[in-house]
């Protein structure tokens, strides 16, 4: 049984991704912001990672895997972003994870462990009116691969780049059946993704099947990032 902590459990991917590592037998630490969520096999705690310091006394003493879920979908045109959004949302996907990481450290530490951050296409495709989003988690994308190397050989570290995903957070963009077949259109695949899709592959770069991985960004993305058809 390994000991998995997932910051932002309560909906989405994170929510996917415990009741995947649940169902395998595993010891799952959930977090959520504001609202208590329950989920069978899930031991949850409040966290609100926009703290300046954040405390992380609830993990075991070993953690084998974090996966770092929180994250904004702020679309826009260029000339409305504001330095303070843009900042905001900084604060949530790349200043939480810093934080949370180096608080869980020890614990990663005592035996190896593996971390699993989020990016998006949109960083490496470049979207009409992505351009807050893709700057915060192109700094996700940098950290990535900073840890995966100043932290190898003990503690390996990848990221998760999906396309639009049916989560609460892109609800703007799917709340409609329309919005979904439109997007899904765009897709080589010709569906959206589901939290299941990132979920999957979130579990197995935690896993020892993936012991050979780290530095990478996963595009889990219905085949948008390499394929015209």
């Amino acid at each position: 049984m390994k000991n998995y902590l997932i910051i932002g459990a309560s909906s989405g991917i994170g929510a996917a991704l415990a009741n995947i590592l649940n169902s395998e037998g595993n010891n799952v630490i959930g977090t959520y912001n504001s609202q208590p969520v329950e989920m069978e096999g899930v031991r949850f705690h409040q966290l609100d990672v926009m703290n300046d310091s954040i405390s992380l006394d609830f993990i075991p003493e070993q953690l084998d895997g974090l996966v770092y879920c929180p994250g904004a979908i702020k679309l826009l045109p260029f000339k409305r972003v504001k330095a303070a959004e843009l900042l905001s949302d900084f604060n949530l996907q790349v200043a939480g994870a810093v934080k949370t990481i180096q608080a869980a450290l020890p614990s990663l530490q005592k035996n190896g462990g593996s971390v699993v951050l989020f990016s998006t296409v949109a960083v490496q495709q470049g979207y009409n009116f992505h351009s807050q989003v893709a700057m915060s988690k192109g700094a996700i994308e940098g950290l990535t691969r900073a840890l995966a190397a100043e932290f190898a050989p003990s503690i390996r570290v990848n990221a998760i780049a999906p396309s639009l995903t049916h989560t609460p957070l892109a609800e703007k963009l799917v709340n409609s059946p329309e919005k979904i077949e439109a997007n899904a259109q765009k897709h080589p695949l010709k569906r959206i993704g589901t939290p299941e899709d990132s979920a999957h592959m979130a579990a197995f770069l935690l896993s020892e099947k993936s012991s050979w991985v780290t530095g990478q960004i996963i595009h889990v993305d219905g085949g948008m990032s390499h394929l015209k058809t």
